[in-house]
């Protein structure tokens, strides 16, 4: 008997996925555990094994579509079984759908002929309603302008004088032919709903502050030679992060609506730019793993994620988020709270600037970082003085050895 294999909730805050390809096509037998689809979420891209065996009857969601958690993905059966009284029991597809599972329904020619009558006078309707001013009819007219394809501001969506005048024609058309509607994925929508949830309901506000790096780079050096593995900057910064935190547990923490979450655990968020938008894997308890795990993790979540190959719990649990421009040559940045957590921690490149020590001036390495607070559980004082401890840490790096 033919089953329906459903759209899976591979998220606690999925509402729907995108598929992004079928590795099966209609009429392969499917085994239990075979590859079926990639399926897209609102956190990253999961590969969706078949629970079910059978053959594979229907496909209800095209590659690149999206669909609601529960509707349906596919349905699998015995060969060349009936699926169309289904299909019609779910009462979640189009007559298209069903009449594709039937295989074949032929429309009679006096109905098409008649679609296409109601079509060319509904088109027509749509001419004779168009309104336009006199005075803008006359100057299109002479132009040469096509008002079928301009919005009009006037009453009623009127096309007035105003409207021919702000026209660039050339520019119009030269848009028209170099430009398209590209569909967000649901990693964009995710990040667009998230962020401007976050800044527009947590009341941000920022701290900079300047950090001597010198000693940090003969860090890096060292660790580097001895170690005998690359390590980079992002590495010992995470690290000396993490140790603020357990240091500043009240940075630590999260909004509750009408309490204040104290996490016990330090897991931080590294952000990572992909094709699609962002990414942020989570390090659980970074501040039990030395920096060469840390940079180990790091590697492997960069890799996984330009592969689309994260786990859902890997992206999950985040108390702190840390995001690095440094390496495309930004100074310094504020950026956006990433929920749940209070604060996110901004870094810029190293600047190669004149300082003042011991009454001379020399060059020095200074790196801009600026933490980005929830104010509602977060002051000033309180995020200060963990960037004085995270600027004491990255100074002094052996303090963290």
């Amino acid at each position: 008997m033919a089953e329906i294999v459903k759209m899976p909730r591979l998220s606690d805050t999925m509402t729907e996925g995108v598929v992004s390809k079928w590795h099966k096509k209609v009429g392969d037998e499917i085994k239990e555990g075979d590859l079926l689809a990639d399926i897209e979420t609102d956190k990253a891209t999961m590969e969706f094994e078949s629970f079910q065996e059978g053959f594979l009857l229907y496909i209800g969601v095209k590659e690149s579509e999206s669909a609601s958690v529960d509707s349906i993905l596919a349905i699998l059966g015995h060969k060349d079984e009936d699926i169309s009284s289904l299909l019609n029991s779910e009462n979640k597809t189009s007559d298209d759908d069903v009449s594709d599972a039937k295989d074949q329904i032929i429309r009679p020619a006096e109905e098409v002929d008649s679609s296409l009558k109601t079509s060319s006078l509904n088109l027509e309707k749509d001419e004779k309603r168009l309104k336009i001013s006199p005075l803008a009819k006359k100057i299109a007219s002479e132009k040469g302008i096509d008002i079928n394809s301009i919005k009009g501001s006037g009453d009623n969506g009127r096309i007035i004088k105003r409207d021919l005048e702000e026209l660039n024609i050339n520019k119009s058309n030269e848009s028209i032919k170099s430009s398209f509607n590209q569909p967000l994925t649901q990693m964009r929508k995710t990040i667009a709903s998230r962020l401007s949830e976050s800044k527009f309901s947590a009341p941000h506000f920022y701290l900079t502050t300047k950090i001597n790096v010198d000693s940090l780079i003969e860090l890096r050096k060292n660790l580097i030679n001895n170690l005998d593995t690359k390590i980079s900057f992002n590495d010992i910064i995470i690290k000396a992060v993490a140790f603020s935190l357990s240091k500043h547990p009240n940075i630590n923490v999260s909004w509750g609506k009408d309490s204040i979450i104290l996490n016990k655990d330090i897991n931080i968020g590294v952000a990572i730019a992909v094709e699609d938008g962002l990414v942020v894997p989570v390090i659980k308890n970074t501040d039990q793993h030395n920096i060469l795990d840390i940079s180990k993790k790091i590697k492997d979540f960069v890799e996984r994620a330009n592969n689309k190959k994260l786990m859902v719990e890997e992206l999950t649990g985040n108390t702190f988020t840390v995001s690095n421009l440094g390496m495309f040559g930004i100074d310094e940045f504020t950026a956006i709270i990433n929920p749940p957590d209070a604060c996110i921690l901004a870094i810029g490149s190293i600047q190669k600037t004149p300082i003042v020590k011991d009454g001379e001036i020399l060059v020095g390495n200074i790196m801009k970082v600026t933490l980005s607070s929830d104010h509602r559980i977060v002051d000033g004082a309180q995020g200060a003085q963990f960037l004085k401890t995270l600027k004491t840490m990255l100074e002094n790096p052996l303090l963290m050895i």
